[in-house]
């Protein structure tokens, strides 16, 4: 329309199209649609808190769909919630494979920093080889009032994690009030389907019998699904099934979008895994996911609870620099966790150990080159030595567990693996000089992806990598590849968009 038309109309974003040479161009901002041009469309404005749903948002009191994954041994600190906090997002405490009193603490902390209600919240993570454990868990959680729980590496639900999601409901205006919301976090659809529909009769009554729940908060829980909030988990690191993210969420969302229709409420899926760059990140939302849930990245920033020398062999990781190796807390049924294989030996080792397990019934049936690399290279003691340190462990966390072991010479090999698998972790956070080959690291792809998109800003060092920052420049980039994918929608030759980190306040 002509600068001087009294009706001309102001738009945000608009769409042209020339009409005599058919070029299509933008204006942006408050501009009126120049002469000899059409009007091909319009585009709303576009913020990074936009992304997603904004249903998540106001459920959980947040500016941004963004949540920071439960990185296990207090990987993902109390420090690296706060920040996340006051960024705006959702953070959970990695409590997976810490002693309940450290849990306990950082609850505390927790919950007296942020409130009983803010954007906060703690992992559970599934221990089929210790559920007093996981019980023990969810208890503290139940008693402490934790506002969100992260439910993790769950083959099915047991009755820890159901305890928590249905203590504490109760009516409030014809709806029902949750006190605790599970996170269910799922790379199977047949594992989804126990977290998007009501507990099993038969757990709740138990439950019940035990004094764990009242028979009003069962008969509650049995008219909802455990969980409202779901994360659909991708190639990751930790416990893996290395699904590819494009082919897992469109088969959980459908899913849950069902089960949401059959019981009456809308069930919030979001996406992990592989999320490093603001490419992958658009692409998770452009997936339909509510939020987005970011771990490998943070555990290289200065909050994360992983020691100096771990997170600089992090910022070297390329996007190949990852390998599967066997797991710590589930090594007898073989399941694997994906680690960084760059600069460290773990990966490599843990194989071994687990083949050996395999192939030898018992400690003293192993080949004199094997008991002698165990001895000098894992241990650096005599395997009785070692093993005797390992039964005492047991001995004061569970001591039926080292009474089983007695008795049993495999059982006895499988826990003195462990032990190594246990301290590898430890040996990276704490930054122990000379354990810098045995540091186990959990680690997908999206560290190395991450590295490659950073390499030559300021958030390239180690040092610079705050949570906050990182989140806001994912954030701040997803909304432009969204942006751009709108305008190429509407018929505009976008050119490829290189968006490059830089400080955000």
């Amino acid at each position: 329309l002509p600068d001087d038309h009294a009706d001309a109309t102001v738009v945000l974003a608009a769409v042209v199209r020339r009409q005599d040479d058919g070029r299509v161009g933008v204006i942006v901002g408050e501009a009126r649609v120049p002469a000899g041009a059409v009007l091909a469309g319009t585009l709303p404005p576009s913020f990074p808190e936009w992304l997603g749903d904004r249903a998540f948002t106001a459920a959980h009191g947040l500016r941004f769909p963004y949540v920071g994954g439960a990185m296990a041994n207090g990987i993902a600190t109390t420090r690296m919630v706060r920040e996340l906090a006051a960024a705006g997002a959702l953070g959970f405490f990695g409590a997976a494979g810490l002693d309940l009193d450290a849990v306990r603490g950082a609850v505390a902390e927790l919950r007296g920093a942020l409130g009983p209600d803010g954007p906060w919240g703690a992992n559970l993570i599934h221990d089929p080889a210790e559920p007093a454990r996981e019980r023990a868990v969810a208890d503290l959680y139940v008693e402490a009032g934790v506002p969100r729980v992260s439910a993790s590496a769950y083959m099915g639900l047991t009755p820890a994690v159901v305890r928590v999601a249905a203590a504490g409901l109760r009516e409030r205006g014809g709806r029902v009030v949750r006190r605790h919301r599970v996170f269910a976090k799922v790379s199977r659809p047949e594992v989804a389907r126990h977290f998007v529909a009501p507990p099993p009769r038969g757990l709740l009554d138990g439950l019940v019998a035990e004094g764990a729940l009242t028979a009003a908060e069962a008969r509650l829980a049995a008219r909802l699904p455990v969980a409202e909030d779901v994360v659909v988990e991708g190639d990751s690191g930790g416990h893996t099934d290395n699904r590819p993210l494009a082919a897992v969420f469109p088969v959980i969302a459908r899913l849950a979008r069902e089960a949401g229709r059959r019981h009456g409420v809308a069930i919030r899926v979001g996406a992990g895994g592989g999320l490093g760059t603001p490419e992958a990140v658009a692409a998770a939302f452009g997936l339909g996911a509510a939020f987005v849930i970011v771990g490998s990245v943070h555990q290289s920033c200065v909050e994360s609870g992983l020691s100096e020398a771990g997170r600089r062999l992090l910022a070297g990781a390329g996007v190949a620099d990852v390998a599967m190796c066997p797991a710590a807390d589930m090594f007898e049924m073989g399941v694997q966790v994906q680690v960084l294989s760059r600069g460290t030996m773990f990966a490599a080792r843990a194989r071994r150990l687990y083949e050996l397990y395999r192939t030898w019934p018992s400690l003293d049936a192993l080949p004199a080159d094997d008991r002698a690399w165990l001895e000098r290279d894992l241990f650096r003691a005599p395997l009785d030595a070692a093993w005797a340190e390992t039964r005492a462990w047991w001995a004061r966390r569970d001591p039926a567990v080292a009474r089983q072991a007695d008795a049993d010479p495999r059982r006895r090999m499988a826990l003195l693996f462990r032990a190594y698998l246990g301290r590898a972790s430890r040996w990276a956070i704490d930054g122990v000089p000379d354990r810098v080959a045995d540091y186990q690291v959990w680690c997908g792809p999206a560290q190395g992806a991450f590295n490659d998109w950073v390499r030559g800003s300021f958030l390239e060092a180690p040092e610079a990598r705050t949570v906050g920052q990182v989140a806001r420049n994912l954030l701040e980039g997803a909304a432009v590849h969204a942006r751009a994918a709108a305008l190429r929608a509407a018929g505009v030759a976008v050119p490829p968009i290189d968006f490059r980190p830089r400080p955000l306040a």
